[in-house]
């Protein structure tokens, strides 16, 4: 399984050639589920963070304080503050959470919450979820403040290989959704999963991506979706899925924690956290928010079983808030898959003069080579159109991968973001992928911002970071492909992908013409 939502090649080119497509896997009843809503405007307003909320928000009504979090260090800090400020409830939403050490240490924040008294919830797709993760986590939803639910779950835990061979159209169908909410009063939203490449603690692996923390109006419909998220038929109790839990499991989730506080990078890394300017200014109650129009979108999680209709998704609300694009989109996506009426849809946009810039993986960079396979073939039409391509660079050198790159923070191993802006005036930040995938099969959630200021940010990524740490892709008279690097202050051109060898190419020109795009 990968962070783009979906199935590995191997499992994908097992099922498509054995046509397995129905389930037969006995699901548990979902009868007497507990009921649970999320906190009252009026309880909310009465924590600590609705007190320090509260007047900003009176002033700006209908509207809501926005801060990008660009920063891995950040992001993490942000939710270990939140888990630790919170003084009722907490629901958090992921498709990804390792066992790890930025893993651990939320798992033993929301323990400690819960040991306060705070109640929370915890709803996870089950597509990633280790056997480490899975012991524990039936310990946590033993706790009286703790409740775990899995969506979509595999009955059968090991190998999950077989749960797609006998539920392969339920199975290939994952909640993407990310969100972390404290007390109905502040959420973050994006596109981090909860893991150290995700954070910045990763040695090897570092994904330069974004996520939003709010206040004020738009919360309240984040709590909304994860209510709706946690009644839908696709979300059940741990307890009805996984044997019964070993009760020893939550003291060793004190002593994992505790251990990996004592680690030396663990060490170095909290230290680190610690002097995020975010942290001081947020404890200080002085954080710069921008307080806009912001619109929450979402798919129905009725779409995790098949059964939401094409006006419930999160692309039919997304072409509804933001309508026809008049003069500039740029889109920033890790698995770019436009499909043939994706690029029609494109190359209409630039014939009437809209300027559209793309920045995704390369190959050398993405972790999921399939997906890249449903991008290449199209690049030739995109750049016949006069559409810009960037792709992601490689970048291994600890001093270059830590580069800032503006809104996207550092320069990564691999891009992980998805956001994109139209016309220097809204810009969207959320879990959705610009694929077949997120379009049709996986859930998504995200946001629309009103926000010139922000999609100056994102023109300002474009037109400075992005092509000093990218790859430009252009096409030469005789209409190949090739790539320029910005390299010291000189340009390098590739004549075919950097940093790959011939057998990768192969292997991906060969997956561009399966018929395979709806799976991307």
């Amino acid at each position: 399984m990968n962070s783009h939502g979906g199935i590995t090649p191997y499992v994908l080119m097992f099922c498509l050639a054995a046509g397995l497509t129905e389930g037969c896997t006995p699901l548990p009843s979902l009868e007497g589920r507990s009921i649970s809503t999320a906190l009252s405007a009026a309880e909310s307003k009465a924590t600590r963070l609705g007190r320090s909320i509260s007047s900003s928000a009176e002033a700006h009504p209908g509207k809501s304080g926005i801060h990008p979090l660009p920063n891995a260090h950040d992001a993490f800090a942000v939710r270990a503050l939140l888990a630790g400020t919170a003084d009722r409830t907490l629901d958090v939403q992921y498709y990804i959470w390792h066992w790890d050490m930025t893993g651990i240490l939320l798992l033993e924040a929301l323990h400690a919450s819960a040991e306060r008294g705070v109640r929370v919830r915890l709803l996870l797709d089950d597509n990633n979820i280790s056997s480490e993760l899975d012991a524990m986590l039936m310990a946590l939803d033993t706790h009286p403040n703790i409740e775990v639910r899995l969506f979509n779950p595999f009955m059968i835990r090991k190998p999950r290989l077989i749960g797609y061979i006998t539920d392969f159209s339920r199975l290939n169908r994952r909640m993407h959704n990310k969100s972390f909410t404290a007390d109905n009063q502040v959420t973050i939203i994006g596109g981090r999963n909860v893991g150290d490449e995700y954070f910045g603690a990763a040695d090897d692996v570092l994904f330069a991506d974004l996520d939003v923390m709010a206040a004020g109006a738009v919360v309240k419909d984040v709590s909304n979706d994860f209510d709706r998220y946690w009644i839908s038929e696709s979300s059940y109790p741990i307890d009805r899925v996984l044997p019964p839990a070993d009760l020893v499991m939550l003291k060793e989730l004190v002593s994992a924690a505790k251990m990996v506080e004592r680690d030396p990078a663990a060490v170095a890394y909290m230290n680190a956290i610690r002097n995020t300017a975010v942290i001081r200014k947020l404890v200080q109650g002085n954080l710069d928010l921008e307080w806009v129009v912001t619109h929450m979108v979402s798919d129905d999680p009725g779409k995790g079983l098949g059964q939401s209709s094409e006006d419930a998704h999160l692309t039919c609300e997304l072409d509804k808030i933001i309508g026809e694009p008049k003069a500039e989109v740029e889109l920033i996506s890790p698995y770019f898959v436009p499909t043939a009426a994706g690029v029609d849809a494109f190359v209409a946009l630039a014939s009437r003069g809209v300027d559209i810039k793309v920045f995704t993986n390369s190959l050398e960079a993405t972790d999921v080579p399939v997906v890249h396979a449903g991008y290449a073939k199209w690049r030739k039409p995109l750049l016949q159109a006069g559409i810009t391509l960037y792709e992601t660079r490689l970048l291994s050198p600890e001093a270059e991968r830590n580069r800032r790159v503006g809104i996207l923070g550092s320069s990564g191993s691999s891009l992980h973001a998805k956001t994109f802006s139209v016309d220097h005036s809204s810009v969207f930040i959320g879990s959705f992928n610009f694929d077949p995938r997120s379009a049709e099969l996986n859930t998504e959630l995200g946001f629309i911002i009103d926000s010139p200021r922000l999609a100056k940010q994102i023109d300002a990524v474009f037109s400075n970071g992005i092509p000093e740490s990218a790859y430009e892709v252009r096409l030469s008279d005789k209409g190949d492909l090739y790539w320029l690097e910005n390299r010291e202050g000189m340009l390098v051109r590739h004549e075919t992908e950097p940093g790959t060898n011939f057998l990768q190419r192969s292997i991906v020109y060969f997956l561009s013409w399966l018929p395979i795009d709806w799976l991307l």
